[in-house]
């Protein structure tokens, strides 16, 4: 049946975005150390609340394995004179195994006879391994911010005020810093400040639920959409979906209470994104819509505590409200009273990077790279395309978006609206920002898509060329977003566009700014595209080895290589997949750097090399149609019914013969049947298992 432990790290309030990594880290750190120290376990559980971290280990062995292993000495030569006596390099690798030199055996080994010795290692007791592994686990925890407090020297997201640790009702007894660990939990800081004795997890959920603490965050999700849900009921409307926001109040609060406010409906007046993001970003409300879509005057807010009298509450909340959408109000009034394209003139003095330029200088490479974009795909409305590259940034020189910077792109739809702009330009401006997060809607006209193409292309370039490349985790300008979102417009659209000629171009706006060579820096950003789209791909199931035998083809065109991924990784499902991958890899190899592609037919002596070259060019023949008719299943199909041909080739002459002509255009005839391929995938770097 197992034992169990229960681990809690009792803290000051921890930040809510550092809880989700922490508990995983954490459950991850002694998944890890089970596995090394060879302790047996049912499951492993991580919990957590603002308050504390939680582990809790179900079916745990009470020690660990014993442990029988070989250790390799020195040859028999070395370890024995010709007499047969142990020499000093015998007794010393005996000494240094703890044995006495009888106990050493001869192990026969590819190398000839080696002096070994059987060491038997009895598991020790799991409390014991504990006692020195829960520490290790605590100090290795990671976060994004750690602090250190008092005179102490550990460091951690918040200060620990308590370390609960029990291996079935027995304390694990460690000390981190001069806090010692014990089998006392504390309740909720404010409805239950004591502390607790604990005697086992089940323990631990009955006095934590008695004392106001819910430490399973799932729980608290599912407590809020509960006591979400009776409040729609009363009021008569529904709060807008926002599951970051739910889990994110789960993890500010250890016993959520719902609470429901209302605000002067004169607000409404305001944008309704704006009265969302208000209340999203500085309170943590959750805004109500009725049926029609609508928003109305009442807000719900998660409580840390469930006082009797709530009125209290949500007065204070309510007023605190009115504070913030008279602040939006205001900032809403002023910014309309100049037209959006005033607010262009600005940006000449606000910088969008030290070595790139003011957001200016960026709008007008924008333009350059917009204008070429529509010419390439056919944009016909050029006034509203200039209208909306100048006025994409502009909304950041608003006091709106100045407060409320997510709402970049939302103000400039609106305030375009205001100023009297057309709605095809309104909402490209809106556009041009997407996607903003990863499952974010990718722009819907294709003004916005190649004003968003224009300047993600710009970002990702002109960072490059400066040297301000993502690395490890550090990604400040979301260069790894912004290239996804690149590759997923170019998908969705279909647009005729090179990734190649988009890089230079873009690099060519730069000229003056690239402290890189351009050459490089092109070849850099085609590497990091190319890792990123068989990121993409691969993400999405298919065969790492299929990717990148299509991007070793070229991944120029986004839409034409995603077609080659899924042609090729449909063509692995039919029979004739395996073997001819097998001839055509051979073939390969065979020619490696063989150019000529012009064969002399009258060499073509034997039976065999007349059919393949016949079957070659006929195949030849059907490929251009299908090619460019995207149709490249159909031309993997063609190009496979040439097995045969090729292994009947293979078996009926020699390719490498001696007389030098006869050999090269046997060479050369293998380099028409490997070019057949080539435009779709290099076979070359297909696996065959």
């Amino acid at each position: 049946m197992g034992k169990e432990l229960l681990l809690e790290i009792g803290t000051e309030e921890i930040p809510a975005a550092f809880l989700p990594k922490a508990t995983a880290h954490l459950q991850t750190l002694c998944e890890k150390f089970c596995a090394e120290e060879r302790l047996a376990f049912g499951s492993i559980r991580s919990y957590a609340t603002p308050r504390r971290l939680i582990l809790h280990v179900e079916g745990l062995a009470g020690r660990q394995e014993d442990l029988s292993r070989k250790v390799v000495g020195p040859p028999k030569s070395a370890g024995y004179n010709k007499e047969g006596k142990p020499t000093k390099a015998a007794t010393g690798f005996a000494r240094s195994q703890g044995v006495d030199v009888s106990d050493l055996i001869i192990e026969e080994t590819a190398k000839g006879e080696y002096l070994a010795v059987l060491k038997e290692e009895g598991g020790k007791e799991t409390p014991e391994l504990f006692t020195a592994g829960l520490p290790k686990m605590i100090t290795s925890l990671h976060f994004p911010k750690s602090m250190r407090w008092g005179s102490g020297t550990l460091r951690f997201a918040r200060p620990i005020h308590w370390i609960l640790a029990i291996y079935d009702d027995e304390v694990i007894p460690f000390e981190i810093d001069g806090i010692r660990s014990g089998n006392l939990s504390r309740g909720h800081r404010f409805m239950s400040p004591g502390s607790f004795t604990v005697h086992s997890f089940k323990s631990y959920k009955a006095s934590a639920r008695e004392r106001f603490i819910m430490f399973d965050p799932q729980e608290r999700v599912e407590e809020i959409r509960r006591q979400i849900a009776v409040m729609e009921e009363e009021v008569g409307g529904r709060v807008i979906p926002d599951e970051e926001l739910l889990q994110e109040v789960a993890c500010l609060v250890e016993f959520p209470t719902a609470l429901c406010g209302s605000f002067d409906a004169d607000f409404l007046a305001i944008p309704r994104q704006v009265l969302i993001t208000s209340m999203r970003e500085h309170q943590r409300y959750f805004s109500m819509e009725n049926d029609r879509g609508d928003l109305i005057p009442y807000f719900i807010t998660v409580s840390n505590t469930r006082p009797k009298d709530t009125s209290t509450i949500v007065a204070g909340n309510e007023r605190v409200l009115r504070a913030r959408l008279t602040d939006a109000a205001y900032f809403f009034e002023s910014d309309r009273k100049r037209p959006l394209a005033s607010c262009a003139e600005s940006l000449q003095g606000v910088t969008f990077q030290e070595k790139l330029g003011s957001l200016a200088e960026k709008v007008d490479r924008i333009r350059i790279l917009a204008e070429g974009l529509a010419e390439k795909i056919g944009l016909a409305d050029r006034k509203a395309l200039d209208r909306t590259v100048m006025l994409c940034k502009a909304d950041l020189c608003t006091e709106m978006v100045g407060e409320f910077p997510s709402l970049q792109g939302v103000m400039g739809r609106e305030y375009a609206l205001l100023s009297g702009e057309s709605d095809a330009v309104a909402s490209a401006i809106e556009e041009h920002y997407r996607p903003r997060f990863v499952g974010d809607f990718l722009p819907e006209s294709d003004l916005g898509a190649v004003v968003s193409l224009a300047d993600k292309i710009d970002t990702i370039a002109g960072c490059f060329a400066v040297g301000l490349k993502p690395s490890g985790s550090l990604d400040p300008y979301a260069l790894r977003r912004q290239t996804l979102a690149i590759l997923g417009i170019l998908q969705q659209k279909g647009y005729p566009v090179g990734l190649r000629e988009m890089i230079e171009t873009a690099l060519r706006t730069l000229e003056g700014k690239v402290t890189h060579e351009i050459a490089e820096c092109r070849e850099e950003l085609l590497d990091y595209f190319r890792g990123r789209f068989s990121g993409m791909l691969t993400a999405e199931g298919h065969r790492y080895d299929t990717v990148e035998a299509v991007l070793e083809a070229g991944f120029d065109r986004v839409r034409e290589t995603r077609a080659r991924v899924e042609a090729l990784s449909r063509f692995r499902e039919d029979a004739l997949f395996e073997p001819f991958t097998v001839v055509c890899k051979r073939a390969m190899n065979i020619i490696k750097d063989h150019k000529k592609v012009e064969i002399d037919p009258a060499l073509l002596k034997e039976t065999c090399e007349r059919h393949l070259f016949e079957a070659t060019a006929r195949v030849e023949k059907q490929l251009p149609a299908l090619m460019e008719a995207g149709r490249y299943g159909d031309a993997l199909n063609a190009i496979a019914a040439l097995r045969d041909p090729i292994d009947q080739f293979f078996e009926g002459v020699l390719v490498m013969d001696k007389e030098e002509t006869v050999r090269n255009n046997r060479l050369t005839l293998l380099t028409r049947v490997a070019a057949l391929v080539s435009p779709i995938a290099d076979f070359s770097k297909i696996v065959i298992e």
